[in-house]
């Protein structure tokens, strides 16, 4: 398709466009054939590919300043020539200049191109065709050809839309869900460890203007973190270790503005694609833009990202209390559950905003619900966590929150409450062969964060004098910032009259859904059950908490029954238990219920026997086999002693398909000495939610 041109979405219809872009310094010339598809109230349905057309008295753009602040962001988050990066791309001015300002850095250095000589070494760019109309195939291969043009290796991949493409009022948020979905996936199939995304300084005030329309708190007005670390999905073994795939999400324009883009892709002569679904009025981040307008020039935006540079100093701070809590207060039990030590936190020394922060990390962790916690809920976790000593429970965010036995109130169990709203799928892993191993990026990101947290401690902020904002939501900041002339009379209006016309849209759009929809969906708890059962020497993920794996062997240790009479007389000539038969034996892993602790205390109560014999326990009908299980449920009893009553109820449980119990892998329980099990509480989020830098 030729430069300057759209392809129309009705009739096919190749039409020559123009319009002017609201930034005085530059223009684009194109003008529209008369055609049905563009009258002046349509917007056209396909994306308008743009060449940059400069006027005569347009200076040319100093592209070295751009080039020198992009290499100095990447400074900032870590980032060495040689890392492998990604690049999420849309063919739109924005992620264009992404384009050409990583291109330029990453050539800077002693890394130019690969073997082939025609793509720079360590560098992809990621292309998605969402597929919600028909010509996106079309546009997305010539986005692809433009990059490539550039030296960027290319990968384009089309959204597969399982359960039917997204509703109009859910869109953008499930294509941009499936967008990051695919950067991640595409990513660990590369061993790419960093992804740059083109989000600039307009993207943070439009951000604003949306968050603080919903009332949100400082935190919140911060906007989008610099550097963040996403975790995948994908749960990897690599280097005889499970090791949980992150990516680190990188926003090396935030400095920019959108008129820089356009000034980048007219400095390098790149053309861009323009998609008309950015100025729907029927999406928040679109009439926000609008009514932006020309606001973000001069004083206004001036002043508007001195606010939020404001905000964003405040949850450095913020973050720093709270990494700081978590090392000094929280222990995590191989079990899965978290003890908070209330005497070391002292909540009377902390402000709530820091407090609320901490205790929902803690929470999100443990649950490995990664949702905020917001009103009534969060008021109740303050005020619990801020007495001592504590003397109730509560269950919130799909944690069980008690005293922990013996503190007398001074320590606080936090436990994944198996009758709240959880994950509760199960999935298998990724294996690297002994090939792939040698190339494990989970190293690469260990170092690159390392660099950036080494820059970061530059630039701590020490103490709450040094922050405006603690514990304010939109409104107060605004007046805060009046007050501390941080903002004009002017400004403050403007925003204060974005926040109005925002907050009408929300709500007429909230009572029309509220007036059209009911809810048809019940509770999801977490399942007792694995959709498919678990075969021998299968690993799969539990609740995205623990690491569940089994197999059956010939090598049979009884050092735990030391001292213990024990036969196994019972076991037949190939080693295995007559009571085992290997074709047929698979497992399904639920979480621990009160019958489980029923069975092991009954298990015990039965004589030693010096031969095997078949025996039915009456309370529950189940058969013993051996007099391993009988001392199997006596150690198992013993550690399960050591474990809170509270937390016991999400210890995963192996048991067969009649439901009969197999083994509790986390106390050391197993019904038959031929079986090895394993459950390793290995989190998908880490405690703190992983690295994340407002800088």
């Amino acid at each position: 398709m030729a430069r300057g041109l759209v392809l129309c979405s009705q009739t096919r219809t190749i039409a020559k466009l123009s319009f002017f872009l609201p930034y005085p310094k530059l223009w684009f010339k194109l003008h529209c054939h008369h055609h049905p598809c563009y009258g002046p109230q349509n917007i056209p349905s396909a994306r308008v590919f743009c060449h940059c057309v400069s006027s005569q008295t347009l200076n040319l753009v100093d592209m070295a300043k751009y080039n020198e602040a992009f290499s100095r962001r990447m400074a900032m988050a870590g980032i060495k020539h040689h890392n492998r990066i990604a690049l999420g791309v849309s063919g739109g001015p924005d992620s264009m200049a992404l384009c050409v300002l990583a291109a330029s850095w990453k050539t800077e250095g002693l890394y130019g191109f690969d073997n082939s000589g025609k793509f720079i070494d360590g560098l992809l760019a990621i292309i998605v065709d969402h597929g919600l109309r028909s010509e996106s195939k079309d546009e997305a291969s010539l986005v692809g050809n433009r990059v490539s043009e550039m030296g960027i290796r290319c990968k384009i991949v089309r959204c597969d839309w399982l359960n039917g493409k997204p509703k109009q009022g859910h869109l953008q948020e499930s294509a941009r869900d499936m967008r990051y979905k695919i950067f991640q996936d595409v990513c660990m199939q590369n061993q790419i460890s960093v992804l740059l995304v083109a989000h600039h300084a307009d993207d943070q005030a439009e951000l604003f203007i949306l968050r603080s329309s919903r009332d949100s708190g400082v935190l919140g007005l911060a906007g989008m973190a610099f550097t963040s670390q996403v975790f995948s999905s994908h749960t990897n073994f690599c280097n005889n270790d499970w090791k949980n795939h992150s990516l680190l999400l990188v926003r090396p324009l935030l400095d920019f503005s959108k008129e820089d883009m356009y000034k980048i892709c007219q400095g390098s002569n790149r053309d861009w694609v323009e998609d008309p679904t950015n100025r729907s009025p029927l999406f928040a981040r679109n009439r926000i833009r609008a009514s932006l307008g020309n606001l973000l020039s001069g004083t206004f935006n001036f002043e508007l990202q001195a606010v939020i540079s404001a905000c964003r100093r405040t949850r450095i701070y913020v973050d720093q209390i709270c990494n700081s809590l978590i090392k000094q207060s929280i222990t995590v039990m191989d079990q899965g559950y978290a003890v908070i030590n209330l005497k070391t936190l002292n909540p009377s020394k902390f402000e709530d905003i820091c407090l609320s922060k901490f205790i929902t990390l803690v929470l999100q962790f443990v649950s490995q619900r990664q949702r905020p916690i917001r009103g009534s809920t969060s008021k109740l976790l303050l005020q619990y966590i801020r007495t001592i000593p504590c003397k109730t429970s509560l269950t919130a965010a799909g944690c069980y929150i008690c005293p922990a036995p013996g503190s007398k109130g001074f320590k606080a169990l936090v436990c994944c409450s198996v009758d709240c709203p959880l994950p509760s799928n199960v999935e298998s892993f990724h294996t690297f062969s002994n090939v792939e191993e040698k190339h494990c990026f989970s190293d690469e990101l260990e170092q690159i964060i390392a660099n950036g947290k080494s820059y970061s401690n530059n630039n701590l902020v020490t103490n709450s004098s040094q922050v405006q904002f603690l514990d304010m939501r939109s409104q107060s900041v605004l007046d805060e910032a009046l007050r501390l002339d941080v903002i004009s009379e002017s400004t403050h209006r403007n925003i204060i009259s974005l926040q109005r016309e925002e907050i009408s849209h929300f709500k007429s759009k909230t009572d029309e859904v509220a007036s059209g929809c009911e809810s048809k969906q019940g509770t999801e708890h977490i399942a007792a059950f694995l959709s498919e059962p678990l075969l021998p020497g299968q690993t799969c993920y539990f609740m995205n908490r623990f690491i569940i794996s089994w197999k059956l062997s010939k090598e049979i240790s009884c050092k735990w029954f030391r001292g213990e009479p024990l036969s196994l007389s019972y076991l037949e000539g190939d080693g295995h238990c007559c009571c085992v038969n290997e074709d047929e034996m698979v497992a399904k892993v639920r979480t621990m219920i009160d019958a489980d602790w029923l069975y092991l205390a009954e298990l015990t109560k039965w004589p030693h026997s010096d031969n095997f014999e078949a025996t039915r326990l009456p309370l529950t009908g189940k058969i013993t086999c051996s007099d391993y299980s009988r001392l199997s449920a006596k150690v198992a009893l013993k550690s399960l002693k050591s474990i809170p009553v509270a937390a016991r109820k999400s210890i995963p449980v192996l048991v067969d398909d009649h439901g009969r119990l197999l083994s509790i892998p986390s106390i050391g329980f197993k019904h038959c000495p031929c079986m090895k099990a394993s459950a390793v509480f290995k989190p998908r989020v880490p405690l703190g939610g992983g690295h994340s830098s407002f800088l």
